[in-house]
């Protein structure tokens, strides 16, 4: 780890960075991103789905107001006398959670609840990763086309010089034909880079919420794109900065509940109810004490036969738990990788960088001699054409290798959690070893 690096990343890391642009597109992509909206709005339907299930811990109690009147005509009406009732009614009922079925039914909520949490979270670390990789993309993709450009003045420099030279019968017209399938090669690269930047760009503008559509960013140099140093933290720290592997534990702690109350559902289940009210046949006199009564009882209720529907519910839930840690243990190990991979890429491109740039300065000192040995008839055009390829091979390749370089810093930021910490009170840790443990059972 370099002296005075971070062990973990900075929350607002891409400040970093020390790209004011690059901040300024995080910012609107934070709030204008699509698929942040989507797990804004999932995050919302898990907090409904909560209090749904919250709503059977408490008594459901209605009421109402009921009016009844009666009358006939005719000779069959002579010993009937009309009547009219006034009723005001109130009705209660409530289950009691005597095996934790309510109880474990919101326990999976609330998980489930913290699963869209950090799934959200997840996003919004992958969006401003993506961000900054698109927006460095683009940078990385206009520089190679000016590079590209640059490579085609320098051709048709040495195209003077040869034009000169034949005419004068100092060089044949091999040299000049050379040059200029030179020149074509190189142009017949700038289509498909500038296809690459309008693809960069666009995606760029998708990410911020924007039509592709007349969107743009502002000139800049990769260059002066800083990369600070940062080091990997302990590995079982990373357990707890990990959005993902945050969703997973959650995830798994909502399936162990889910699976609780499908063994609760075979066990019978108590329900209280009680009614009562007021009846007058005057609506003046409806509220007395002597115009009331009530009615109360309870009952047991034990499903007798449903075709296989309880066991098959918990074998699903069971299934569910299964799947959900493997997904655990996959999450944990990806993370540990995503690590590990990031910075061996920071380690290797920021060699393969330091070894470019001394290639690039002394490819630019032979390019020099070679086209002034040309010009001078000491060397022939071989010579320059192979020093004019190498140095700018090794500039377009130099683009390419900062691009990796300080993509594989927003990799590494990206694979230790972006900053972000789990809070205490949401952890799942505990819940996710009690899930775990049955797996590991003694068989017998």
């Amino acid at each position: 780890m370099p002296p005075g690096a971070q062990v973990w990343p900075d929350p607002f890391w891409w400040r970093g960075l020390g790209d004011a642009q690059l901040t300024a597109l995080v910012e609107q992509a934070q709030a204008e991103n699509r698929d942040l909206a989507i797990a804004a709005a999932r995050v919302m339907r898990a907090e409904a789905q909560s209090t749904i299930q919250r709503s059977a811990l408490f008594p459901e109690i209605s009421g109402g107001p009921n009016y009844q009147a009666g009358g006939c005509r005719g000779q069959s009406c002579l010993q009937y006398t009309a009547s009219k009732d006034f009723g005001l009614q109130f009705s209660a009922s409530y289950q009691l959670d005597f095996w934790g079925l309510a109880r474990d039914n919101l326990r999976a909520a609330n998980e489930q609840l913290k699963a869209a949490r950090f799934a959200q979270q997840s996003v919004a670390l992958t969006v401003t990763a993506s961000v900054a990789g698109q927006y460095l993309t683009v940078l990385s993709l206009r520089r190679r086309i000016a590079i590209a450009d640059e490579y085609i003045d320098a051709i048709n420099s040495i195209l003077d010089v040869i034009k000169l030279r034949v005419k004068a019968g100092a060089a044949s017209h091999l040299d000049l034909t050379q040059e200029q399938a030179q020149i074509e090669g190189v142009q017949a690269q700038l289509p498909s880079l500038e296809t690459l930047e309008k693809q960069a760009l666009y995606s760029l503008a998708v990410l911020l919420g924007r039509p592709p559509e007349g969107f743009d960013v502002t000139p800049g140099e990769l260059d002066a794109v800083l990369a600070p140093p940062i080091g990997a933290g302990l590995p079982s720290d990373l357990l707890l900065r990990r959005p993902d592997i945050a969703q997973a534990e959650a995830n798994l702690a909502s399936a162990h509940a889910n699976l609780d109350a499908a063994r609760a559902a075979f066990l019978p289940q108590v329900s209280l109810t009680g009614s009562g009210g007021f009846l007058s046949s005057a609506i003046g006199t409806l509220l007395q004490v002597s115009n009331s009564g009530y009615t109360y009882g309870a009952g047991l209720l034990q499903t007798i036969f449903a075709g296989g529907k309880l066991i098959g519910e918990k074998h699903l839930a069971e299934a569910t738990q299964k799947e959900y840690i493997a997904a655990y243990q996959s999450a944990a190990l990806n993370a540990y990788a995503d690590v590990e991979i990031s910075l061996i890429e920071v380690a290797n491109t920021g060699r393969a960088e330091g070894h470019l740039r001394s290639l690039i300065t002394a490819a630019q000192e032979a390019f020099e001699i070679s086209q002034l040995q040309y010009r001078q008839g000491v060397a022939d055009l071989l010579t320059v054409l192979q020093a004019q390829q190498t140095l700018f091979s090794a500039e377009d390749q130099l683009a390419q290798t900062v691009l990796a370089n300080r993509l594989a810093f927003i990799h590494l930021y990206e694979a230790l959690g972006g900053g972000w910490v789990e809070k205490p009170e949401e952890r799942t840790q505990l819940a996710v070893a009690v899930s775990i443990e049955p797996q590991y059972a003694d068989p017998q």
